[in-house]
């Protein structure tokens, strides 16, 4: 049981790093932030992808006609 928990952290602390960005689940809207907009979730590691990579995965997962913008 030891060596299954040791593998999942292992895999959970390197997942976002091991391949491209990868569209994942968005959170959800905070308080005060416009809930009609559609949220999109990149993972990414910045030593292994670039800004532009992430940006192209990010407009991937967007409406053709929308711009996939950066939010914290």
């Amino acid at each position: 049981m030891k060596i299954g928990a040791t593998i999942l952290l292992v895999a959970a602390l390197v997942g976002c790093s091991a391949l491209q960005p990868y569209a994942t689940f968005p959170r959800n809207a905070r308080p005060g932030e416009d809930t009609s907009l559609t949220r999109v979730a990149i993972c990414y590691d910045t030593f292994v992808s670039s800004l532009d990579q992430v940006q192209a995965a990010a407009q991937q997962e967007c409406a053709a006609d929308t711009v996939a913008t950066y939010s914290s």
